[in-house]
């Protein structure tokens, strides 16, 4: 996280002087007096170690900033569209659990048959197919010539529970299908492993049932790999999310982070992007948690 923090803070001074960039953003001239009593006012006046260590200080303290367009808080508006990226991120996983660790399971039981084949065409094309070509097909044939779906945008509280529903359908499959693509594939290898192990013929040779042998003792173990990764996926799902926002207007973070770079707004777009090092950070760290829980063999002692 503090390496992080460094490689945020460089980035953001390598983009420009923040003065100008404040200059641009604010859209007025800025006299000579004007100009010093800025670099003042936003301790540019001081060494870059010092304006980073300052700047550090006031992160830690929850304080990122204030946006150069409006002078709102940084962390303010981060929290206010923080909800619609959790929701999107939450669907789309559970989208990518649902039918990712399903297909797996069918894959590798028929494996080389006809499910299994469509099974692993649909993890490839998933993999493949990048979200925003996705995103805009979705639109054209769903929205646009079917009209069965909404094209953009987040219904508001007040909206009907089925309109809400609708509103999540295209996102949360465009963002979640990459994921579901890798359950399966992670699913499907680790089914395949284990029912080829040593213990599971043991069981078949005991006469023990399929449904059995495939639920009880293959199903639980495979589960590993899964469990172990996702919460790295949860955290691809948030920090991801961009292209997905911006294709369909998604109020989250995501947009937010590009509407930054768009306005030359640096302590809107620094904010974000520590805000996203760090989703990831400890999501990666909860998956090395999860993974201590459910592979009991790479505890320390």
């Amino acid at each position: 996280m503090f390496a992080a923090t460094i490689i945020v803070f460089c980035m953001s001074r390598l983009i420009g002087d923040p003065l100008l960039l404040y200059a641009q953003a604010g859209g007025y001239g800025m006299p000579p007096e004007q100009k010093e009593y800025l670099r003042q006012y936003l301790g540019l006046d001081k060494p870059l170690i010092v304006q980073y260590f300052v700047w550090m200080w006031n992160a830690m303290q929850g304080d990122l900033g204030k946006s150069l367009l409006d002078r709102t808080p940084v962390t303010t508006m981060i929290w206010e569209k923080l909800p619609a990226t959790a929701y999107l991120a939450g669907t789309a996983w559970l989208f990518a659990i649902i039918t990712g660790i399903p297909l797996g399971i069918i894959s590798s039981i028929k494996r080389g048959g006809l499910v299994d084949y469509i099974a692993r065409g649909f993890a490839l094309f998933g993999q493949a197919l990048p979200q925003f070509w996705i995103a805009i097909v979705a639109i054209l044939i769903f929205a646009v010539q079917l009209g069965w779906l909404p094209a953009f945008g987040m219904a508001s509280s007040d909206d009907p529970f089925l309109d809400k529903v609708k509103h999540f359908i295209l996102p949360t499959i465009t963002l979640g299908w990459g994921g579901s693509a890798i359950y399966t594939r992670l699913t499907r290898s680790a089914m395949l492993e284990i029912m080829d192990s040593e213990f599971i013929k043991l069981a078949r040779a005991k006469g023990v049932s399929t449904t059995k042998v495939i639920w009880k003792h293959a199903f639980r173990n495979a589960l590993i790999p899964p469990i172990t990764y996702s919460s790295l996926f949860l955290a691809g799902f948030i920090t991801g999310a961009t292209v997905v926002e911006l294709v369909f207007s998604w109020p989250g973070i995501g947009r937010l982070a590009i509407q930054a770079v768009i306005n030359n707004d640096f302590a809107l777009l620094t904010g974000t992007v520590l805000f996203f090092a760090a989703a990831y950070l400890f999501f990666a760290f909860l998956a090395d948690v999860m993974y201590g829980f459910a592979d009991p063999r790479i505890r320390y002692d």
